[in-house]
C-alpha cells in the first residue's frame, strides 16, 4: 500500500530538511554540541562501564527474516605464520564476511527512503551498487559521544519484557522518564528497553524477530519535540512488528531516518544496563557509540559503552 495521508502529516511535523543547511549529512547529531558533551562527562559518578553490544558471531541474531543480512562468517587466513623466516615472531590474521547491520548497529540516514528521497531531500538514486551511499553514509557520522538516557519501558510497566504486540507510545516514554527520575533533553541519545533481547540471548532467533514490541508511529513527534540526537533499542526491527497500521511497514524508520535525519540503533543489549541503572537509581550516563567508518555504507556495527 502507498503511504497514507496520516504518515505524510506526521512527516511534515517532524521534518528537519534544511535545518542545518542544504549540505548537511549528519542530521540530529548536530544537536550534540561541545556543551552537551561536557554535561555528559559530568554525569559520570562511579566510573562503572557497561558494554551494550551483542557478540559478533556465526549463529547470532539473524534468522533470514531480513534478506541478505547475514551473521558474521569468520575465517582464519593465517595461523602462527612466521612471515620473516623460521624462529621469527609469528602472527595470526582473520577475515570476516557479514551484514553491517547483523548485530548491534546504527542505521545510517540512507538506510531508508520514501518517495524517491533520502534525508535532506536528496534523491534516493544517489545510492548505487558500486559506490553505495554518496551522501549521509555511516562514514559521515564520525563520532557519537553524548549523554545517554535509558528509558526502561519494561521496568516502568512492571514487567521483565514487553509483550510481542506492545507498541511503545509517547505515554510509555513519559512513564519511563518518571520511573527513572530523568528528563530527556536536547542532544541526548535515548536507549529504549523492551526486554525483547532476552529472547535471542536465550537462543530463539526466530521468536526474537517476530512478533516484536517496538516504537509506535506516534513516538517520532516525542523525540522531535525533545531534540533527541539518536535512538536505539533492544529489538531486531526497532519499531513494532507486525506493524500497528495494517500494511504500513517501517514508517518509524522513514520518519526518523528520512524526515528527521536521526540515527536508529537496533539489537542493543540493555539488560546489564537496566540492572546497573536500577542499582544506582539513576538513568543518565556518558555514552560512547562510534560506528565503524565504512565509506558509502548504510549502516555499521557498533560496540557502545555506557559509563555510569
Amino acid at each position: 500500500m502507498s503511504l497514507p495521508a496520516e504518515f505524510h502529516e506526521l512527516a511534515k511535523r517532524v521534518n528537519n530538511w534544511g535545518r542545518w543547511g542544504e549540505a548537511d549529512e549528519r542530521g540530529t547529531l548536530n544537536l550534540i554540541t561541545d556543551a552537551v558533551v561536557r554535561e555528559a562527562v559530568a554525569a559520570v559518578r562511579s566510573g562503572r562501564r557497561i558494554p551494550l553490544a551483542l557478540p559478533l558471531r556465526h549463529g547470532g541474531v539473524q534468522s533470514g527474516f531480513i534478506p541478505g543480512r547475514i551473521d558474521p562468517l569468520h575465517t582464519m587466513v593465517q595461523i602462527n605464520q612466521e612471515m620473516f623466516g623460521p624462529g621469527t615472531v609469528a602472527t595470526s590474521d582473520d577475515t570476516v564476511t557479514m551484514g553491517l547491520q547483523a548485530a548491534t548497529h546504527w542505521d545510517a540516514l540512507t538506510h531508508a527512503s520514501h518517495g524517491g528521497r533520502i534525508y535532506n531531500g536528496r534523491p534516493a538514486d544517489t545510492i548505487t551498487a558500486h559506490a553505495g551511499a554518496q551522501f549521509s553514509s555511516i562514514a559521515a557520522v564520525e563520532h557519537v559521544v553524548s549523554r545517554g538516557v535509558l528509558l526502561d519501558v519494561a521496568r516502568a510497566r512492571g514487567v521483565d519484557r514487553l509483550a510481542g504486540d506492545h507498541a511503545i507510545t509517547p505515554e510509555d516514554l513519559d512513564a519511563a522518564e518518571e520511573f527513572g527520575g530523568v528528563r530527556v533533553r536536547a542532544g541526548d541519545v535515548v536507549l529504549v528497553r523492551t526486554g525483547q533481547v532476552q529472547v535471542v540471548l536465550a537462543g530463539d532467533r526466530h521468536a526474537y524477530g517476530y512478533p516484536s514490541p517496538g516504537l509506535s508511529v506516534r513516538t517520532p513527534e516525542w523525540f522531535h519535540a525533545r531534540d533527541v540526537a539518536a535512538v536505539a533499542n533492544d529489538t531486531l526491527t526497532f519499531e513494532i512488528i507486525p506493524p500497528e497500521i495494517e500494511g504500513l511497514w517501517l514508517p518509524v524508520h522513514a520518519l526518523h531516518l528520512v524526515e528527521m535525519g536521526m540515527l536508529q540503533g537496533q539489537n542493543w543489549d540493555l539488560e546489564a544496563l537496566s540492572t546497573a541503572c536500577a542499582e544506582e537509581s539513576r538513568y543518565a550516563f556518558l555514552l560512547t557509540a562510534a560506528p565503524e567508518p565504512f565509506t558509502g555504507a548504510t549502516g555499521s556495527p557498533v560496540a557502545p559503552v555506557a559509563v555510569l
